[in-house]
């Protein structure tokens, strides 16, 4: 089968799961979670054979690396997405017109979503969970880093269909994992007519490679170029424990900080906030040229400003609409941040590294979007659907 035969049969599928009972999916989802704890020792053999072609130094490496918990926190935010009501058929708008035509507007799938991502398996079943919850099909292409990985978690995924589907056949063609070659992505694409939305999900240059290339509508996730803001009226202990949380924790994902800006009035403070990242092994950067980095490493950038609107003025400039946080004790310092900061996700005195669909109680997310049309910051099921006008008449014609 090429892979316009096998898009054509996605896309058919894809159609059919509106009418589903909602049950079929909740049994699906819970069986997989399942396989996951029953099959912990065979994902770490897989995951294996992908980490021993890596250096590991390289920040990519955390990335691709699973253990007993990780697997085990996928299997139980699988079971948290199931549990979820259902995004689909939510009545938006009603509205019956002077015509007698009486207007509903309802939330609908997607359809076929398709993502392309980079290095970390388990957006193999983050990404499947929500598209199967929100009625949605996939068609996924993973980064080769864990081509190994990614294979045996969609092996499971087949399984857990194969073993709940019942009569409904045609879920088995739901979910589709493109095999690691350049021009199959290429073709992929362009098949604007099978896939109704694509999301890359990665660093910098995947987007633009998808962005540039693709005839599919495109939504934008992943990059993070990360500040946070220490103000003229910063509480001294929450702001150093809040910048290292958001640099240290896991430096390699995308809500992980950046550049710490910090006012003028507070350069007093600095060297107390950098010795404790110093003795993480953070690399610290003052010049020009490293603002606008996403390091995804233990380093980062310091930039000193003379007020807030300054502040606000170097994040709108060289952030990427990610994460951004302003310590401070200032009301209205705080509130002009959250008003002026443009960004999917803006916060007054904690950590960047909330920006999470797990954290934000959404289970799991396909990506964080940062740009603002259809969605914004992490996408869970309810950002994985549309919506459609319902119209009931009895004669009526436009006059």
């Amino acid at each position: 089968m090429n892979l316009e035969e096998a898009l054509a049969r996605i896309k058919n599928a894809s159609r059919k799961m509106v009418l589903l009972e909602e049950q079929v999916l909740n049994d699906v989802l819970l069986r997989l979670a399942g396989l996951l704890e029953e099959n912990v020792e065979m994902i770490l053999t897989e995951n294996k054979k992908d980490l021993e072609k890596m250096n590991i130094s390289d920040a990519v490496y955390d990335r691709v690396l699973l253990n007993e918990k990780r697997i085990l926190a996928m299997a139980e935010s699988v079971r948290q997405i199931a549990k979820y009501d259902s995004p689909i058929g939510i009545e938006l708008e009603h509205k019956i017109l002077p015509n007698g035509l009486d207007l509903k507007k309802v939330s609908v799938p997607l359809g076929v979503v398709g993502v392309i991502f980079e290095a970390r398996p388990n957006v193999v079943i983050d990404i499947f969970a929500l598209c199967f919850k929100s009625r949605n099909a996939c068609v996924m292409k993973g980064g080769s880093q864990s081509e190994n990985s990614n294979a045996v978690l969609t092996e499971l995924i087949l399984k857990a269909i194969e073993e709940r589907r019942g009569e409904n056949g045609f879920l088995i063609d739901t979910v589709l994992l493109l095999a690691n070659d350049r021009e199959l992505v290429g073709e992929f694409l362009k098949m604007n007519k099978y896939v109704d939305v694509i999301i890359p999900r990665g660093g910098a240059g995947l987007i633009e490679h998808v962005r540039q290339n693709s005839t599919i509508p495109v939504i934008e996730t992943g990059a993070g170029v990360v500040h946070a803001y220490f103000d003229e009226f910063g509480d001294l202990a929450k702001a150093r424990e809040i910048i290292f949380n958001a640099k240290v924790s896991r430096p390699s994902v995308c809500n992980a900080l950046d550049t710490l800006v910090i006012h003028k009035a507070r350069l007093s403070d600095l060297d107390s906030i950098l010795e404790k990242l110093k003795e993480a092994g953070v690399e610290i950067f003052r010049d020009e040229e490293s603002f606008g980095k996403e390091y995804l490493s233990l380093k980062m950038s310091v930039k000193i400003v003379e007020n807030l609107d300054e502040a606000i003025e170097h994040i709108n400039t060289f952030g990427s609409g990610h994460s951004e946080t302003i310590i401070t004790e200032n009301s209205e310092n705080a509130e002009k941040f959250l008003k002026a900061v443009d960004a999917a996700c803006v916060y007054v005195n904690a950590s960047t590294r909330f920006t999470d669909g797990g954290e934000f109680g959404l289970g799991a997310e396909v990506g964080i979007s940062t740009q603002k049309l259809h969605a914004r910051g992490p996408m869970g099921i309810r950002e994985l659907t549309s919506y459609k006008w319902e119209i009931r008449g009895n004669g009526q014609v436009r006059k």
